[in-house]
C-alpha cells in the first residue's frame, strides 16, 4: 500500500487550500474528518505521515467532541510509532490557553496577567484578584475570539454576567486578563512550519477591534479562506521580523511543546513591550498578504509534509 499524508481535521473549508497544494505537488494524501467516528485499538494504523489540524473552536461548528476523538486517534498513532505532526501534546496546547501561557512564560515569553475562573460566580472574584482595569474576559478553550469582552469596571462585568449576553465557555473555564493596548492598533502573528519561523503578518485592528485589540476577536474569521474578504487588502501585511529574540524564544517554546505548525499572536504596548496571548495550532493564511509577499503558507506546509513522507 502506498504511504500517504493523512490530514486530521474537522472543517473542510479550512483544509481546501492545503488539499490544492498537495494535489499541485502530486503528493498522495487522505483527509480524515474527525467530527465523529471510531478507533479500532486492535488494529494498526496505515503507514504514512499524519498531520493534525484539529481546532479548539470545533464546538462552534457542532463538532463538540472532535478534539476528544482526535486525541484518541493521535494516541493510537503515536502508540504504533507513526510520524505525527501536531500530535497529542500539541493538541493539549490548542485546547488550553492556561497551558499555553504557563509554557510561554517558562521560555521567558511575557503573557498578559491572567486569573482563571471556573463557575460564573467566580469571574468577578477573579477580576478583583487581577487588581487592574481595564481588563478582558475570554474563553480558555476557544478560537475566533470566543467570549472576548472588554470591561472598564467590576460593575460593568457584573452587569454582563447578569445578562443574556454572557457566553458559557465549553470547558467551563473563563480567563480574566489585563487589557494590553497597542498604540498603533495592530497585532502580529508569527507563523511557523516544521517548528521553524516562516514569516510574520501584521493585522490591522483599527476596524472591529475597539472592544478587544489585545485579543484579535475576528482573527479566526479573517484568516479563514472562506466568507467575506477583509475590507482592505492591507488588513493583513507580511512584514519583516523586527523581533528576532522573541521569534527565537517562540521556536524554543514550540520545540519543547512538540508543536510543529502554528501561528503565535503577540501585541506590543506603548513602551514597546511584547505580550504573547494566543498559540493557534490550526493556522490559516491570508491570500492577499501572501500574494504581495510571494510566500505561500499552505504551499510551504505541503512541501514540508512531502519531504517528511519521502524520508
Amino acid at each position: 500500500m502506498t504511504k500517504k499524508i493523512y490530514v486530521l481535521h474537522e472543517n473542510n473549508e479550512w483544509t481546501i487550500h492545503l488539499e490544492k497544494r498537495l494535489q499541485e505537488l502530486s503528493l498522495p494524501y487522505e483527509l480524515w474528518h474527525l467530527d465523529e467516528g471510531t478507533v479500532n485499538l486492535n488494529e494498526a494504523p496505515p503507514e504514512g505521515v499524519f498531520y493534525s489540524r484539529m481546532s479548539a473552536s470545533s464546538h462552534t461548528r457542532d463538532h463538540r467532541y472532535a478534539p476528544e476523538l482526535t486525541g484518541a486517534v493521535l494516541a493510537w498513532l503515536e502508540f504504533h510509532g507513526r510520524t505525527v505532526f501536531n500530535g497529542t501534546e500539541a493538541l493539549t496546547y490548542e485546547l488550553s490557553k492556561v497551558k499555553q501561557y504557563l509554557q510561554l512564560e517558562r521560555f521567558g515569553i511575557t503573557t498578559p496577567k491572567t486569573v482563571v475562573a471556573v463557575g460564573k460566580a467566580r469571574i468577578v472574584e477573579a477580576a478583583k484578584q487581577l487588581h487592574t482595569v481595564p481588563f478582558i474576559t475570554k474563553h480558555n478553550r476557544a478560537g475566533k475570539g470566543l467570549g472576548v469582552q472588554l470591561f472598564y469596571s467590576i460593575e460593568a462585568l457584573e452587569e454582563y454576567l447578569a445578562s443574556d449576553r454572557f457566553e458559557e465557555p465549553v470547558d467551563g473555564i473563563t480567563l480574566v486578563q489585563e487589557y494590553i493596548k497597542s498604540p498603533e492598533q495592530f497585532i502580529t502573528r508569527a507563523e511557523f512550519i516544521g517548528g521553524k519561523y516562516m514569516y510574520s503578518v501584521r493585522v490591522d485592528t483599527s476596524e472591529g477591534f475597539e472592544l478587544c485589540p489585545a485579543d484579535a476577536c475576528q482573527i479566526g474569521d479573517l484568516f479563514c479562506p472562506v466568507g467575506e474578504a477583509p475590507k482592505s487588502n492591507m488588513k493583513f501585511q507580511v512584514v519583516e521580523n523586527t523581533y528576532p529574540e522573541l521569534i527565537a524564544k517562540f521556536e524554543q517554546f514550540l520545540a519543547a511543546s512538540k508543536i510543529d505548525v502554528a501561528g503565535i499572536e503577540f501585541i506590543v504596548d506603548a513602551e514597546g513591550k511584547t505580550y504573547a496571548y494566543d498559540v493557534n495550532t490550526n493556522t490559516n493564511y491570508n491570500a492577499d498578504a501572501e500574494s504581495i509577499h510571494g510566500t505561500y503558507g499552505m504551499l510551504e506546509l505541503a512541501k514540508f509534509l512531502g519531504e517528511q513522507l519521502n524520508k
